[in-house]
This record gives structure tokens, C-alpha cells and sequence, in this order.
């Protein structure tokens, strides 16, 4: 006999932010994008119950705080995503926050830069 796992997941969150080394980013700000992914073991037989899952609403909540806290790093806002997450969602086994920063001003025409944090129990 095997194990269930469930995967719920937020993909392309659009944010308008203001993260940012440079003081000019954090000023003028710019659009991010947001993947959550959250994995859990799944005991019961598809109760329709939304306790029995990792509300994706939730998700959406800790990210657009964290997305509304001005950071020089978009580690650092992942980090912080990540963490909430985990202490929120016990039963999490793995959780990946990936954010991408749109069109970074690097002098080159670039789509988009990133980081990915993956956690594992």
C-alpha cells in the first residue's frame, strides 16, 4: 500500500512591490510574480471539508503581507513567505516559494529574475 499526497498550489501571483537593493527600486517599485506550492500526506478518503487541506486563500494572505513589506531581497521575502507557512501548516511536508522579479533594470533586456527555497520535512 502506498502514500497520498496532495499538492495545492498558487501560480503566477502577479504583485506590484516595491523590493529592491537600489533606493530607486524601492521607491518607483515593480511587478513580481509568485509560485507557492504546499505538500501534505493524505490520511482521510476526500472528506469535503477545507480543514483537511492547505487553504490556498491562506496562501494568497501570507504572501500578499509579506509581498507589502518593502525588502532589499526577494530571498528575503521568500524566506519570510516560506517560514509563516511552515509554522502555520504543520502538516506540510514540502513547500516551495519561488518569486520572480519582472523585467529587472540590469541594462539588458531580461524577463525576469529569480529565487526558488524549497523546504523539505
Amino acid at each position: 500500500m502506498g502514500t497520498l499526497r496532495q499538492k495545492v498550489s498558487l501560480e503566477g501571483v502577479r504583485f506590484f512591490a516595491y523590493h529592491g537593493f537600489y533606493p530607486e527600486e524601492q521607491l518607483l517599485g515593480t511587478e513580481f510574480m509568485l509560485d507557492i506550492e504546499a505538500e501534505t500526506e493524505v490520511f482521510g478518503s476526500g472528506d469535503d471539508e477545507i480543514s483537511n487541506t492547505v487553504n490556498y486563500e491562506r496562501l494568497f494572505q501570507i504572501a500578499s503581507e509579506e509581498m507589502n513589506v518593502p525588502r532589499k531581497l526577494i530571498e528575503t521575502v521568500a524566506h519570510s513567505i516560506l517560514d509563516k507557512i511552515r509554522h502555520e501548516f504543520l502538516a506540510v511536508q514540502m513547500i516551495r516559494v519561488k518569486i520572480r522579479k519582472m523585467y529587472p533594470p540590469m541594462g539588458a533586456e531580461i524577463r525576469n529574475s529569480g529565487i526558488e527555497l524549497v523546504f523539505k520535512r
